[in-house]
Formats: C-alpha cells, structure tokens, sequence
C-alpha cells in the first residue's frame, strides 16, 4: 500500500519538527514545499506532501494515515 499525506502549518520550528517526525516514521518527501502568505493572520504557511510504502497492508479510507 502507497499512503500520501500532505502536511500543513505555519512555517515555523514546530511545522519543522513535524516533518521531521513523518521522516522518522519512515514517510518520504514527495516534491518540494510549498509557501503561502496568510494575509488575514499576517503568517507565512508551509506545506509539504510526504508518502509512504506500508507492504501487507491494504487501504481503507477509514485508517488514520500518522499512525501508519
């Protein structure tokens, strides 16, 4: 099974640190980030898709991907 997930959040240490924590549990950056200006909250945001091989196991829409 492929998972992919997409990460989101401000860009700071702890949008880092969640990255980091995906690659730590075996997901892969998938592309290159992505920024954004949140003009409302005067923030930037980050984004980074990650994904993941899980052999033996089959996908269910139900299954809560930052436990895989």
């Amino acid at each position: 099974m492929k998972l992919y997930r997409f990460l989101t959040g401000q860009d700071d240490s702890a949008f880092c640190h969640r990255i980091t924590d995906a690659l730590n549990k075996g997901w892969e950056l998938q592309g290159p980030p992505t920024y954004a200006y949140n003009s409302e909250t005067r923030l930037m945001m980050a984004g980074q898709a990650v994904i993941k091989d899980v052999p033996g196991k089959d996908y269910t829409p139900d299954m809560k991907l930052s436990e895989q």
